[in-house]
């Protein structure tokens, strides 16, 4: 028996969403249709309305229904130092920390050549003109530590330090309140590099 096109085409669509494959989207699809139906309807109005009123911020990247986020319209943060994460989890996930202060800048992705991702694809200009702007005295790269991130970490550092801008890199380490014998190698041999004197 051959599935209705429109249920085919759900089923697609619910497959765009990171780590659902074929069986997965087809479980949520019949979800919705049989047992929540005001769910989905909810679902689709919420897609909606998102897709329709979000747009970047025109400052730092994040999705904001005004030209300037509530972030970079906020007087008290510190222009002075500009954080580079990649998307708009690490800006939420570094301002639970309550560590930072000052402004953000969102790359929206990281470099990827494999996968056809270039600087034009992250912002870069829009980031160099950003660290220029006259009041940026450093930016700090929060990028994630995947192959990936350090590529682009690196990249923005060369290409930021030749403008001559002050460039520094998060530290990574040992988790708060984690043991040595729980800890891969390669973020112990790190947090030993990273070491600093108290």
């Amino acid at each position: 028996m051959k599935t209705p096109s429109s249920l085919d085409q759900l089923i697609a669509a619910l497959r765009v969403l990171p780590g659902v494959g074929p069986k997965s989207a087809q479980r949520m699809a019949y979800h919705l249709l049989q047992r929540n139906q005001a769910g989905a309807a909810a679902l689709a109005q919420a897609l909606a309305d998102a897709l329709t009123r979000l747009k970047m911020c025109a400052r730092c990247n994040t999705f904001t229904e005004e030209a300037v986020c509530e972030l970079c319209a906020d007087p008290a943060r510190d222009d002075r130092q500009l954080c580079v994460v990649e998307m708009p989890t690490d800006l939420l996930r570094m301002e639970q920390t309550v560590a930072f202060k000052g402004r953000y800048f969102i790359l929206m992705g990281r470099l990827s050549p494999l996968d056809g991702i270039g600087p034009a694809d992250i912002h870069f200009d829009k980031l160099l003109d950003r660290a220029g702007d006259g009041l940026v005295e450093e930016v700090i790269l929060a990028t994630n530590f995947t192959v990936e991130g350090e590529a682009t970490a690196h990249y923005l550092a060369e290409s930021l330090r030749a403008k001559g801008v002050s460039v520094t890199r998060i530290a990574r380490g040992l988790p708060s309140g984690g043991e040595l014998e729980h800890v891969d190698s390669s973020t112990l041999a790190q947090a030993f590099l990273e070491r600093r004197n108290l």
